[in-house]
């Protein structure tokens, strides 16, 4: 099993494999900022976070910690040459303008229609929705990065949702510590495994119908 950083790292390093050069691409909080640390070389990207900023780079060392670079959910941030900084009103013209190619975000709950729940658990106190109901539907692709199960051991790929949406059919490609699932008309296909984990265990660990193609890959090794 791996530690809680060890999976950060593992999911952050996979879905920056699907960047592509001169990507404009939000990242959500906690573990999607994980991407920015791992850009693929020979490639630039430009990142967003919606507090209004374009050029968003890696998380600083204690030493470089600027209180005034953060990002939306207020962790430190550094800027990459040409960076711009702008108000909500923009930032959020970028996103529902559909300028994004690309958001990451994590999730409470997704099902195999490619719904997602990723704000509000009933009975919890919670701040709201925030910008995720206009970047799952402003951008271009949708990435979900999170654990496979919760703390309990449940699994958070479901048949249907059982949280209050964000979106309905919205996600496009869900990357866990487990597995690499994409989302089609016919359902999740399972595309790849961790290094440390197997087929068998994905399945067990899945509440969703999962569509097994012949060849699966693996990824982190």
């Amino acid at each position: 099993m791996l530690d809680r950083n060890q999976k950060r790292i593992l999911i952050g390093t996979r879905i920056a494999q699907e960047l592509q050069d001169g990507d404009f691409v939000n990242l959500g909080i906690g573990i999607p900022t994980e991407v920015a640390n791992h850009i693929p070389e020979g490639i630039k990207v430009y990142f967003h976070t919606e507090n209004g900023m374009i050029g968003v780079g890696p998380a600083p060392d204690a030493e470089h910690q600027d209180p005034d670079l953060i990002n939306a959910g207020g962790g430190f941030v550094t800027e990459t040459p040409g960076a711009s900084y702008f108000d909500s009103c923009l930032s959020f013209a970028i996103i529902r303008g559909g300028h994004l190619d690309m958001t990451v975000l994590g999730a409470l709950q997704v099902d195999q229609e490619g719904n997602l729940a990723n704000w509000m658990i009933p009975g919890k106190l919670v701040p709201g929705m925030g910008g995720a109901m206009d970047l799952v539907t402003g951008a271009k692709k949708v990435i979900i990065s999170m654990e496979h199960c919760d703390k309990h051991g449940n699994s958070k790929i479901l048949k249907k949702c059982n949280l209050p949406l964000t979106a309905a059919k919205c996600v496009d490609l869900i990357v866990t510590d487990m597995a690499v699932l994409r989302v089609t008309e016919d359902g999740l296909v399972l595309e790849e495994v961790a290094y440390w984990t197997s087929v068998d265990d994905v399945v067990k660990a899945t509440e969703a119908e999962l569509i097994i193609p012949e060849n699966i890959g693996v990824f982190g090794e």
